[in-house]
């Protein structure tokens, strides 16, 4: 098996952030493959303050810190990240301990890795959708059914459930400041993919629901895809787009953004319907010469990728995903 084979990680190589502090995590997780080098936001971001306080931070590439009565965590990063969340929350003077909510966008190694650890330390609860509930609490199957290179060294260990998310509901973090989130059930990148409301700051975390032009598109269901970000961006108030993969969008560049996502969809579903117009029925085939027309690089090429085009395949007499 050649070098490629055993190092693509999803994202956590060929779309991820990866700032200083991410790649001190996946060192200390043993993974030792290449990282992709364009980080666009830096390692610890304030983005909210309120009365002059910070209320909200962004530490790794994908962690979000809320700062309430208590402090409620969304995403944890891989394993090894629980020190850079925890150094973050002493560093607002305030203490690892206060932790009691993490919120689980989705159930996918860089999202779920620190999560044992920060639960044994703190105590606090776990929330994540039903869909991809299973996921979490036994992640050899995780592994089974969706098998990531490298994935025991990303993964800490399994993690109960204790809340199970469900559309519409409100979490309320902080009754004396209003602070509360909105769950929209999102799938699409996974079957339990949650997008996080925050109606009074306007904030919109959308996890991994919206994908990247010309990065490496993940998903399980291409039409439920289509579906979340159209639901994403018909929801009122969102002043600030927040993903896992980028710098907060902002007024009308967060939704031009979701527009782009829904455009990059369509083009892969073009690229994917191309690509198996052939008497070839092999799966890696079609994956690599849809890669090659994205204008993917060739490593990209892996099961993943092609877990993502089968999805299209499934759905490949239809012709356009978007009108």
């Amino acid at each position: 098996m050649n070098y490629s084979d055993t190092t693509v990680l999803m994202k956590e190589i060929l779309r991820i952030l990866p700032t200083t502090e991410y790649v001190t995590c996946l060192q200390k997780s043993g993974y030792r493959g290449p990282v992709n080098r364009y980080s666009l936001f830096p390692a610890t971001e304030n983005l909210i303050r309120m009365k002059g306080e910070v209320t909200l931070t962004r530490v790794i590439k994908d962690t979000i810190i809320i700062y309430g009565k208590s402090i409620t965590l969304i995403d944890t990063g891989v394993a090894g990240c629980e020190k850079q969340i925890f150094d973050t929350i002493q560093s607002r003077g305030r203490d690892p301990s206060e932790v009691d909510l993490i919120i689980l966008t989705h159930a996918h190694p860089d999202h779920i890795g620190a999560a044992m650890k920060i639960q044994k330390k703190t105590g606090s609860k776990i929330a994540v959708h039903q869909a991809d509930k299973a996921w979490i609490e036994d992640i050899d199957l995780q592994n089974r059914e969706r098998p990531v290179p490298g994935f025991s060294t990303l993964v800490g260990g399994p993690v109960r459930g204790d809340l199970e998310l469900s559309d519409g509901e409100i979490l309320v973090l902080d009754e004396t400041r209003n602070m509360t989130i909105q769950v929209l059930h999102t799938p699409g990148h996974s079957p339990g993919s949650v997008s996080l409301f925050m109606p009074d700051e306007g904030l919109l975390f959308s996890g991994d629901a919206i994908p990247v032009p010309g990065d490496l598109p993940v998903y399980d269901d291409a039409l439920s895809s289509v579906t979340s970000i159209r639901r994403i961006r018909e929801h009122v108030g969102i002043r600030v787009l927040l993903s896992a993969w980028h710098k907060p969008r902002e007024g009308d560049e967060a939704y031009q953004q979701m527009d782009k996502g829904l455009l990059y969809l369509q083009q892969i579903h073009d690229a994917v319907r191309a690509c198996s117009d052939t008497e070839s029925a092999d799966l890696m085939e079609i994956t690599r010469k849809t890669a090659e027309l994205l204008g993917l690089p060739p490593q990209a090429v892996n099961s993943l990728l092609a877990r993502t085009f089968s999805a299209n395949l499934r759905i490949r007499g239809t012709e356009k995903l978007i009108e």
